[in-house]
């Protein structure tokens, strides 16, 4: 499996509780994706012609089919047979959510997770054994445009799927549920997203979940939005911030390398994760899914639930299985 990383800057991933994670966290506020080439001194990838027949637009979304998606192939289209030209996968992912795309803490070249193990998982169906990938950290509010400039040939970065989204990207089946949860110190008076947060400065990601969901409803808090997830931690260790909305999922994981910290109430909110991909490229979010399809199938001794082991359980116990596919036609 080879693995490169573009435009990852100088930061460093989050560590283990009890290894100064404000300090390696604080690293991460630098910017990482420039307006440069996905890698550094090859050529921009090329446009391709326009599908014929593109993936569904949002209209008609709602709450209850946002997580529709196209049926599952293995044929390889206009999209697929791109990457396969260009004998690489150019994959928008994280390197700060702890236990989802994070830098190892033994090799810092290196990034693991729950979502580079699917996005490997994507790579090996398309090019084959060892396939060539192209990381590029994304912040949470580049994500869309990074899919439709196509500076990436996917997003995988715990990003939720939602009808607004669909307007810009396409997804494909979800893969893992959480929803919006509020993180804060243990010795905090806040007790969940109620009105325990009035009169609080509350961080969250522009352009995430939770921004959309305090713009809503921030029961009287002051929302201050920043790049990243972890940037939030790092306000919140600064006592600049008094909680964090975010995903219950990176909460569990942020809560995990700050034992200060704890999840507060239950999740208010239903998030399910997909892989955003350009709206042209049907043939992509098919193939997609059937990788979706092998990666659930085999229940305890599935691909899914060997990685959830791996890097969520501990965390984020409880989960009995992937979310199931829901499709458009």
């Amino acid at each position: 499996m080879r693995a490169r990383m573009a435009d990852l800057g100088s930061a460093l991933a989050p560590v283990a509780a009890g290894m100064g994670v404000m300090a390696a966290a604080a690293a991460v506020l630098v910017p990482v994706l420039s307006s440069g080439p996905a890698v550094p001194h090859d050529p921009p990838l090329p446009s391709p012609p326009r599908a014929a027949s593109a993936a569904p637009a949002a209209a008609g979304c709602t709450e209850a089919n946002a997580a529709e998606s196209l049926r599952p192939s293995s044929a390889d289209g206009d999209a697929v047979k791109r990457i396969k030209k260009a004998g690489r996968l150019v994959v928008g992912v994280d390197q700060n959510s702890y236990r989802w795309g994070y830098r190892d803490p033994d090799n810092p070249r290196n990034l693991i997770g729950f979502d580079i193990d699917l996005a490997k998982a994507i790579a090996k169906d398309i090019l084959g054994p060892d396939p060539d990938i192209v990381y590029r950290a994304i912040p949470t509010n580049q994500r869309i445009d990074a899919v439709k400039q196509r500076k990436v040939d996917m997003v995988v970065r715990t990003m939720t799927i939602n009808c607004e989204r669909k307007e810009d990207v396409a997804f494909s089946t979800a893969y893992f549920k959480a929803g919006q949860q509020v993180l804060a110190p243990k010795r905090s008076s806040i007790d969940a997203f109620d009105d325990s947060l009035r009169g609080k400065k509350i961080c969250t990601a522009k352009g995430s979940t939770g921004e959309q969901e305090l713009d809503g409803e921030s029961h009287g808090a002051t929302v201050m939005t920043v790049p990243n997830q972890l940037d939030c931690l790092v306000r919140l260790q600064l006592g600049e911030a008094d909680a964090v909305v975010t995903d219950s999922a990176l909460a569990a994981g942020q809560a995990a390398q700050d034992p200060a910290v704890e999840l507060k109430g239950e999740p208010f909110s239903t998030d399910l994760y997909g892989v955003a991909m350009n709206k042209e490229d049907e043939d992509l979010v098919r193939r997609v899914n059937k990788v979706l399809e092998d990666y659930r199938a085999g229940g305890a001794d599935s691909p899914w639930t060997t990685a959830y082991d791996k890097w969520l359980k501990a965390d984020l116990p409880g989960v009995s299985g992937p979310p199931a596919p829901q499709y458009s036609d």
